[in-house]
């Protein structure tokens, strides 16, 4: 791979992940629901480990050549989900409001950050580059099915409120 194509997919992914920081830290700092706050710094804090992890591989690349090794193993805690989707969470949030467009608006961004990483993981042929962005496909993954867990529930809440259910 070319020194030149590597780092800007490398710019790229950076730039993907501080924009999902920028959009989870506004939703945070706008709601006035204190759980949903929370969620919402949560998220942004995930992308910030993704910023980390990135920031060094540029570094590594643009000073070496190469994808530095790194343990890929670690993702989001298994209690990562059930602390975010808790049902004050859930109940702060109502189907048509502000925070639920943002979940629509952030299952959109996850689903291009996991088509995008797993499409440079498939591409890749550096092993450590691979790893890299199979790593982040798969952390985003997760970040996709609890948000698409609380979109439907949302969706649901709205469909029974509304009596859309038939008799």
């Amino acid at each position: 791979m070319q020194t030149d194509t590597a780092l800007d997919i490398l710019k790229n992914a950076l730039l993907l992940e501080r924009r999902g920081r920028a959009f989870y830290g506004k939703v945070a700092e706008q709601t006035a629901r204190p759980a949903v706050r929370e969620f919402f710094t949560l998220m942004a804090e995930e992308e910030d480990k993704h910023i980390q992890v990135l920031s060094e591989q540029f570094r590594a690349y643009r000073e070496k050549g190469v994808f530095a090794a790194a343990d890929h193993s670690h993702r989001a805690s298994p209690d990562f989900a059930s602390a975010v989707l808790t049902e004050r969470v859930k109940g702060e949030i109502a189907a048509a409001d502000f925070e639920a467009a943002a979940i629509a608006a952030a299952l959109s961004m996850e689903r291009g950050a996991v088509r995008a990483y797993a499409e440079r993981a498939e591409a890749a042929t550096d092993p450590e580059e691979k790893s890299l962005y199979r790593w982040l496909a798969d952390w985003e993954a997760e970040h996709l099915e609890f948000l698409a867990k609380v979109d439907r529930e949302l969706i649901e809440e709205a469909w029974n409120d509304s009596h859309f259910w038939p008799l």
